[in-house]
């Protein structure tokens, strides 16, 4: 089965570590997951994050997994760069100081997501508390 996981709360929302146990425990089972990162979503992607030294980086366990399971981890570009989360090749073209996207992390539109969703044949949507 092939889930795509829109995964729209911050790092520290409980319902974004479900995403990844989620993931995580589909992919065992031998599911095929397609995560995209939208929102609010798009903070787990923020290198600069730093949780602190008792707790476990929510961003390593996704790279971890991408490594394994050969995933893609595709940010939204536009929620990214309205949340100040962005690559080198964007920092360059809105002339900005420096990147801060974590390796393994790839800025993406929502052509990604689409293409996913036409492929899916389950969506799970792991959203934060609205404001």
């Amino acid at each position: 089965m092939v889930f795509v996981l829109l995964i729209t709360a911050p790092p520290a929302h409980i319902s974004a570590w479900h995403a990844y146990y989620f993931a995580e425990s589909a992919l065992a089972q031998g599911h095929e997951i397609k995560p995209f990162f939208y929102g609010d979503g798009v903070a787990v992607a923020n290198r600069l994050l730093c949780p602190a030294q008792d707790e476990i980086s929510l961003a390593q366990l996704w790279c971890n997994l991408s490594a394994i399971h050969q995933l893609e981890l595709p940010v939204c570009v536009a929620a990214a760069l309205r949340r100040g989360v962005c690559d080198a090749d964007n920092a360059h073209r809105h002339q900005l100081e420096g990147d801060n996207l974590q390796t393994g992390f790839s800025l993406a539109g929502l052509g990604i997501l689409t293409e996913g969703l036409i492929t899916a044949d389950r969506v799970l949507s792991f959203i934060g508390d609205s404001a």
